[in-house]
């Protein structure tokens, strides 16, 4: 019978990292876009302006982005200790960052074919009904990005403040995908905003209708930029991608400096944000405690859950690849 707690020895597995000022200003930003939308739906049907209302419904997509962006925040608070998740709920918010990019990859996809269409058979356009509401549509944009920036300014003074204490674990990248993916659809409405007012003004002062299905072509094009940008940054971290080489190494040779250790196995992954988790097996003629090894490796403090496995190494001193006994 153990007379002992077991609380010295038990992880926490809450990895993830709460942004409720990131929330907060999401939830304006959603409130403004699903106004504007509404505002550009019902413009466009009263105006007979095709462009206005696909590009309602074009900030009807990214309304539905930032309802993502919400519940992803939402959802890894009120599961953040929840043991259902094996290492808390940290990737959260890069799925919802994930999810956000596909979706900013399907608004590139209609714009492109839509504008493609309209090069084709052009519409009619109200050019002063649509020019009034884009710069209405991009005034919201602006608020919204600033909105957006402000928390983006914070967390870079927050991590430089980080970096001040912590020097030994190279360049530290505490990314809030959720907050991005946000920040990336309300920059893509801005651009389709700008790149509408050129077109319509020039349709109205010098006749060129023809390019405001270029200047669609030319958004969704950046769009779709941005999109692959993201989901580079977000799935390697979804697929349990490891920490870079050089990090590695470190680790490696934290542990095999000491006495006569020897690596054998050596996963590290991201569990969260900012944060790894490590299963490290190693072979020694001595083995120690776990708390041993563990301690070699203190102050990489992007190593947030270590997990040691020692096996002795008997009949002689362990040799690694490619050495020799003296």
């Amino acid at each position: 019978m153990h007379n002992h707690t077991l609380d010295h020895w038990q992880h926490e597995h809450d990895f993830s990292v709460l942004h409720e000022h990131g929330e907060r200003r999401t939830l304006q930003v959603l409130f403004l876009t699903a106004t504007m939308m509404i505002v550009e739906v019902v413009a466009g049907v009263v105006y007979g302006s095709m462009a206005l209302l696909a590009d309602g419904w074009h900030m009807g997509t990214h309304a539905a982005a930032f309802m993502i962006t919400v519940f992803a925040y939402r959802y890894a608070r009120r599961h953040a200790a929840s043991p259902a998740f094996a290492f808390g709920t940290g990737k959260v918010s890069v799925l919802g960052g994930f999810a956000s990019a596909i979706a900013l990859a399907v608004v590139a996809l209609v714009m492109l074919a839509e504008s493609a269409q309209r090069l084709f058979t052009p519409h009619v356009i109200h050019f002063n009904e649509a020019i009034g509401v884009a710069v209405l549509g991009l005034a919201i944009n602006i608020i919204s990005a600033f909105l957006l920036q402000d928390h983006h300014v914070q967390e870079a003074r927050n991590h430089h403040h980080h970096h001040d204490h912590h020097h030994d674990h190279g360049h530290h990248h505490h990314h809030d995908h959720n907050l991005k993916a946000a920040y990336l659809h309300v920059l893509a409405d801005a651009l389709t905003s700008v790149l509408a007012i050129i077109a319509l003004a020039s349709g109205k002062y010098f006749g060129w209708n023809w390019l405001d299905p270029v200047m669609g072509m030319v958004g969704a094009a950046v769009i779709t930029r941005w999109s692959y940008g993201l989901l580079r940054e977000t799935g390697p971290v979804l697929l349990d991608e490891s920490i870079d080489e050089q990090y590695k190494s470190l680790i490696r040779q934290r542990i095999e400096d000491d006495a006569d250790n020897r690596v054998t196995d050596l996963h590290v992954w991201k569990v969260g944000p900012a944060h790894y988790a490590v299963i490290l097996s190693l072979v020694t003629q001595y083995p120690q405690p776990p708390e041993h090894y563990k301690a070699l490796l203190a102050g990489l403090d992007r190593l947030a859950h270590i997990t040691i496995e020692a096996n002795q190494c008997a009949g002689g001193p362990c040799i690694g690849p490619g050495q020799h006994t003296a």
